[in-house]
Order: C-alpha cells, then sequence, then structure tokens
C-alpha cells in the first residue's frame, strides 16, 4: 500500500500532563478516555508520579527540555486536533507549554489547572501560578478548575453558586477566553457546574450526585473527553455537556468496583466505542 491510497486519519489528542503510575487519573485516565471516545491519544509527560488509590508518594519533575522534545516529536510528525493540559509544576514548564501552543498554532486546547491535592494540599508556588494565569490563560479554548483550584485563582474561599458565577467571570477578568467551574465540591444530592463564556453567555448543568467511592481521576477524565469531542468537532457547550455524561457513566459504572484500598478509579471502559476514522485532510 502506498502513501497516497490512505484515505482516513484519527482523530488526535494530546495530552500534556503527569503521569499516575495507578493507573486513575494523569495521562493514564486521558488515554483511557480518549479510546473510549474513538480518538487516538498521545501524551507529552510534564511530572513522573508514584501514586496509587490512597495518595501519592513522590513526583519527579521532567526537565523542560525534555517536554519540549515529546511535544515536538509528537506535533513534528502526527499533529494534534485538540490537547489536553494538565499537572503543571514550575513556571519553566508552563512557558515551554505555552511557546509550544504558540509554536504549532494549537487549537481547542482545554487547560485543567491541577493545583490542589485531594488532601487539600497546595501543588503549585505563588511564582508558578502567576506564571500559569499570564500565559496559559489567554492561550486555552478553556479552564476546567473546580471549587478549590478557583478559590485558590481568585484568592477567596468559595462556597454558593454565587460564589462560582463571580468566580467564573473574575477568571474571565483575568485573561481566560472561556471557564467551566467544577462544582461538585459543594454539598447537596445536586452537582453543579458553571460554563462561562467570554462572550458572557452561562450555561447551568445540574444533575443528581452520584455516589461512589471512586472518584479518583475525575476532573482529568472530563476534560479530556471535553478535548475529545472538541477533536471530533462538537462546539465547546457540546463538548462540555457530552462529557459530563461519559463521567457520569463512567462513576456509575464503577461505584461498585473495588480497586485498591482508597478512592478507585472511574470505568472508562463502561461503553467504548470504534475508533472515529476522518476523511484524510
Amino acid at each position: 500500500m502506498t502513501v497516497d491510497s490512505f484515505k482516513f486519519e484519527y482523530p488526535r489528542v494530546l495530552s500534556i500532563a503527569g503521569s499516575d503510575s495507578g493507573g486513575g487519573a494523569g495521562i493514564q485516565a486521558d488515554l483511557k478516555t480518549f479510546s473510549a471516545l474513538g480518538c487516538f491519544g498521545m501524551t507529552a509527560i510534564t511530572a513522573l508520579t508514584a501514586q496509587n488509590t490512597c495518595g501519592v508518594r513522590a513526583i519527579h519533575a521532567v526537565p523542560p527540555q525534555m517536554l519540549r522534545d515529546q511535544i515536538d516529536a509528537v506535533m513534528e510528525d502526527i499533529g494534534a486536533d485538540a490537547v489536553k493540559i494538565g499537572m503543571l509544576h514550575s513556571p519553566e514548564i508552563v512557558l515551554t507549554v505555552a511557546e509550544a501552543i504558540d509554536r504549532y498554532a494549537m487549537t481547542n486546547v482545554v487547560f485543567d489547572p491541577v493545583m490542589v491535592a485531594t488532601s487539600g494540599a497546595v501543588l503549585i508556588d505563588n511564582t508558578a501560578l502567576d506564571v500559569l494565569v499570564r500565559e496559559l490563560f489567554p492561550r486555552a479554548t478553556v479552564i476546567t478548575p473546580n471549587l478549590d483550584e478557583a478559590a485558590l485563582l481568585v484568592g477567596r474561599a468559595l462556597t454558593t453558586s454565587q460564589d462560582m458565577e463571580q468566580a467564573a467571570l473574575t477568571l474571565l477578568d483575568k485573561g481566560a477566553r472561556a471557564v467551566l467551574i467544577k462544582g461538585g465540591h459543594l454539598p447537596g444530592d445536586t452537582v453543579i457546574d458553571l460554563l462561562v463564556m467570554k462572550s458572557g453567555e452561562k450555561f447551568w448543568m445540574q444533575a443528581p450526585r452520584i455516589h461512589s467511592p471512586n472518584t479518583h481521576g475525575t476532573g482529568c477524565t472530563l476534560s479530556s473527553a471535553m478535548a475529545a469531542h472538541l477533536a471530533l468537532g462538537a462546539s465547546l457547550v457540546e463538548a462540555v455537556q457530552h462529557a459530563r455524561a461519559f463521567v457520569r457513566e463512567a462513576l456509575q459504572a464503577g461505584a461498585q468496583v473495588r480497586t485498591g484500598k482508597g478512592s478507585g478509579p472511574l470505568n472508562h471502559g463502561h461503553a467504548p466505542v470504534a475508533m472515529r476514522l476522518i476523511p484524510l485532510r
């Protein structure tokens, strides 16, 4: 078969994020999500972690040049229709990613600012936080902080849906083009998420809470599912809606499954679809 006989390509999604040795979050969750939604996943690893369902034991940072080499290797050969960005641990790593977005004119960039551990520990210092806001907010199609991360970004606690809305507007003022604030940490039997666009449009999304001990990697899965749907041609609003549905189904499917001794993963493979084929461009 010659090169000229090829007729199709896969929807391509690149994850720039940390590795989770336990397989429930980070690039492992991203790759499982991409595959489950019929996309071809690629990775550029920002950090190696030694972790399992009970917690993180160690983090080994990847040098900025190695991260750049990974991104260049993928983009120069395969390319990407969408990008998911996760854990960025230093100003140098943030700048490396920002430069790559410009260098390759990356589009459909979903940025999940992983800054607060499940334990409540802050994973980023103020210097890196300032660089992150300045360099990545304007370059990302959407940012997807949870309540704790949004609170850190705006400098105040968020305890109500009104707080979520004000925080989203503040993040838009800080340069974000669109903000999805995940309200899963609010108390109550209803989970509320809020998508606010630069145009001023607001989309409140509510659903009954799914009670499960297995929630590790929920945020990673949501942002990677959004990126996958953007790669498949969905609008941002549609991508958020489809991604929320995927996460809810994965939570439900994994609620009664034991994996490890702590907070287990979602069931990413609950309803996989075949790899999508799109006409060769």
